[in-house]
Formats: C-alpha cells, sequence, structure tokens
C-alpha cells in the first residue's frame, strides 16, 4: 500500500512539473529571451496591412489565423534578425500602441508613428526609419486634385486620423470645414469616395497606397512654401519604445544605422506594389 501511494504522489509531482512548464513556455511575455514583440494596426498601407497568407515575405499576426505584411513588418524583420531574436507581431489599435508599450505587452510600436513632442512624454523613440511629407488625398478629377497650396482648400470638407498631428494642422486651412477625426484610413477612404468628405490629409506612402490602389483617388501636393507647417520629427516614422529602454534602443538604432537609404526606398516601393485592394 505504501509503495502505491508513493507511486501515486510521485506521478502527481510528475504531471504538476509538466503542467507548469507548459504554462511557463506558453506565456509569450515581452521581453523573453529571443523574442521582439512589436505592435502595429494591421491596416495602414503602405506601412503595414492584414491579409490571409503568407506571400510577399507577411509574418503571422499573434493568435490569429492572419498575417502582416507592410513596410513596419520589412523593417520590424530586419531589426529582428539584426538582433538575433524572433520576431512577434501583435495587432492592436491605434489608439492602444502607446499603452501596450509602457505596460511591456509589446516591446516596441512599428507602426508608422511619428516622434511627436506630445507622445515623447510618455514613450521614447528611435533614431527615424523613415521620413516623408503631407499630401492631402481627394477625389480623382475633383478641382482639389489640381490644388497647389493649402488655401485652396477654403471651405472644404477635411478630416484626418484621430490621436495624430495629421488632423491638427486641418486648422492651418483657412475656412475650412474640419470634419470628425476617423479612427483609420480604411474609414476615411470609404467616406472619401462615397463624398462625405472632400479629402484627407495623410503622408505621401498612404497617399499614393491610396491612389494606387483605388483609381477613384488623386493627390493633391503642394507648391514649396504653399502646403502645412511642420516640424522634421512630425514626418519622421520611428520605433516607439518604453520609457527609459535605453537598451533596446541602442540595439535597434545600430541595425538601422545598416540599412541603406537605398534599400528603405526600394522596400517602400515594394510595399506600394504588394498593399491588399484597398477596402
Amino acid at each position: 500500500m505504501r509503495k502505491v501511494v508513493k507511486l501515486i504522489l510521485c506521478a502527481v509531482l510528475v504531471m504538476g512539473l509538466c503542467i507548469t512548464a507548459v504554462g511557463c513556455k506558453g506565456s509569450g511575455g515581452p521581453g523573453e529571451p529571443g523574442e521582439f514583440k512589436v505592435g502595429l494596426e494591421c491596416d495602414y498601407p503602405p506601412f503595414n496591412w492584414t491579409q490571409i497568407d503568407n506571400s510577399n515575405g507577411a509574418v503571422p499576426i499573434a493568435g490569429t489565423k492572419e498575417y502582416a505584411g507592410g513596410y513596419d513588418v520589412e523593417i520590424a524583420k530586419r531589426l529582428a534578425e539584426g538582433m538575433g531574436k524572433e520576431l512577434v507581431i501583435v495587432k492592436t489599435s491605434w489608439a492602444g500602441l502607446p499603452p501596450a508599450v509602457q505596460s511591456g505587452k509589446i516591446d516596441g510600436i512599428i507602426a508608422g508613428m511619428s516622434p511627436i513632442a506630445d507622445r515623447r512624454k510618455t514613450i521614447d523613440f528611435s533614431d527615424p526609419y523613415y521620413s516623408s511629407d503631407l499630401v492631402i488625398v481627394v477625389q480623382k478629377g475633383s478641382k482639389y486634385e489640381k490644388a497647389t497650396g493649402i488655401k485652396d482648400f477654403a471651405g472644404a470638407k477635411i478630416t484626418g486620423q484621430l490621436d495624430t498631428f495629421h488632423y491638427s494642422v486641418i486648422d492651418q486651412i483657412p475656412n475650412v470645414a474640419k470634419k470628425p477625426a476617423m479612427d483609420d484610413f480604411p474609414a476615411m477612404r470609404v467616406a472619401l469616395e462615397s463624398g462625405i468628405i472632400d479629402g484627407y490629409v495623410s503622408e505621401r506612402p498612404e497617399a499614393i497606397s491610396a491612389t494606387t490602389a483605388n483609381a477613384k483617388f488623386g493627390m493633391a501636393e503642394f507648391a514649396k512654401g504653399q502646403g502645412f507647417k511642420y516640424t522634421p520629427d512630425d514626418v519622421a516614422i520611428a520605433v516607439g519604445l518604453k520609457k527609459g529602454n535605453t537598451e533596446l534602443a541602442e540595439q535597434i538604432n545600430k541595425v538601422l544605422a545598416g540599412i541603406s537609404q537605398e534599400e528603405r526606398n526600394e522596400l517602400m516601393n515594394q510595399a506600394v506594389l504588394n498593399q491588399p485592394v484597398a477596402k
């Protein structure tokens, strides 16, 4: 009887150890050795998007059967490889990205995010990995497509993405009919095509993406000195990091320094070509 009891106790102990081991392996917490957890919307082409397979180098989205592709994903892949870590993509809403990196749910934000002053109050940033300028996406053939300055949008119904500086610069347009900010770019594209708005503020790569994917869209570019006023940080794009995580910032900056401007441009050009059909 004693032998039987001992055998049962041993079996229970072994099972407990196995369950503990499995639980630890599946925790997947940020900062785990060998992982680089990156947060992004997966809904901002050509920077990032969601697709159903791994074509064109797309990466699985954690906890789903979907994949993430785009310029941000390509940069994330190079950073992970350069740091000798496994890339893990965590699909996160735009508003949820800063809290996610602050809380440690993710290690970094690679989502077309600009290191503007307000964001620097709560999170740190790497060196920029892309820089662009501002344009307005409009309906092709509309009077706004030939605009050469923001003054030409006086009276126009214009919007931008919520919680971005894109939305704040609309105030620079004289007598503009500023519409409520929208959650994401797919929503703005739908609003533009349906005529709810006359245009939305965007960075050039997204505008190229929109006009490439939808023949009904055009892009208003501005003559020098006639466009929006902004700082270099406003149009730069960098990796968002938890405050004080200098070690990771240094590792990321080291890898970024090895990515030439030529390669960055080529990655963006390829992302525009690979983007899925507009929603």
